[in-house]
């Protein structure tokens, strides 16, 4: 059953919905109707959890291998600001990247510091999504802790992907946490967030580099997985390192390696091929990592 009392939802000054309840029981189905303006998609979005629902929108900047490049977001925010009805448009408010990138890849130390410099040119904040960093600190770069902190204006810690019972640490990096940050966190339904629990594993984690202890063996084993796939004649879609692996296979391949893999579907290669993605973890094992080369 779903069901709502007094919703309401203001863009700015603007009221975009005021005082809605409603209730659908379970199995039912129903129809929205109103006139154009009355709110129909606003509520739509924040039933269905987009981003639009809290006045914000994604927008996307072409990327190389998961990085997003400094030329191509100053070009980005130049050309949206030269066009005379900008004003009416959505602002870029702020810079979202992440280290590692879904694929994998990493920033390097100048690349992060000029992306950076864009985003103080334009006094947009850069955020750096973190879920799998311990994995990056741990590969083979030029890129620290102290880095990100020094070049990002927020970032999170991973904890999940790395080892923790659960959650992520968020870190301002500047002393500029926004006013009334932890009522806006309950507000969204964290109230984890309030407990000892996120805090000790952190807390832990950070003690003697047991996060990068944890992870590091991740990346090493797929280093090993990466090269014993190239001495069996695997093709790569990119080269990545970090733990994370996209290997080429013919589409024959896939039923049998459903039944023995884990894997995640990519994309298609072309018409006879597709690249998946496979992930070692704090948890692979050595033996796992022989047992997979022995099945692909």
């Amino acid at each position: 059953m779903l069901k709502i009392q007094n919703l309401q939802v203001a863009y700015g000054g603007i009221q975009a919905l005021r005082g809605v309840s409603l209730t659908v029981p379970e199995g039912r189905i129903v129809t929205l109707i109103g006139a154009n303006g009355a709110g129909k998609s606003t509520l739509l979005k924040i039933l269905s959890g987009a981003i639009e629902s809290t006045g914000h929108k994604v927008l996307t900047v072409p990327h190389k291998n998961g990085k997003l490049d400094a030329d191509d977001l100053r070009e980005y925010v130049q050309t949206f600001y030269a066009d005379a009805s900008h004003d009416h448009m959505v602002f870029p408010g702020m810079v979202y990247i992440s280290h590692p990138s879904e694929y994998g890849t990493l920033y390097t130390r100048n690349e992060l510091e000029r992306i950076s410099a864009v985003c103080r040119e334009f006094s947009m904040p850069l955020f750096l999504d973190g879920a799998r960093l311990g994995y990056s600190l741990t590969a083979d770069t030029d890129v620290t802790l102290a880095d990100i902190a020094k070049l990002t204006d927020v970032f999170y810690i991973g904890g999940t992907k790395c080892g923790a019972l659960c959650g992520e640490a968020v870190v301002f990096t500047h002393d500029n946490m926004p006013k009334q940050f932890v009522t806006m966190v309950k507000r969204r339904g964290a109230m984890i967030a309030k407990g000892r629990l996120n805090a000790l594993q952190f807390d832990a984690l950070f003690t003697d580099g047991l996060y990068e202890k944890i992870c590091a063996p991740a990346v090493k084993l797929a280093i090993k997985l990466r090269d014993g796939l190239k001495a069996k004649g695997y093709r790569f879609a990119l080269e990545s390192p970090t733990n994370q692996q996209f290997i080429i296979v013919e589409n024959s391949r896939l039923p049998e390696l459903q039944s023995k893999v884990v894997y995640s579907f990519i994309e298609k290669y072309d018409a006879e091929h597709t690249v998946i993605r496979l992930a070692t973890s704090w948890a692979t094992t050595e033996e796992q990592v022989d047992e997979l080369l022995s099945i692909l």
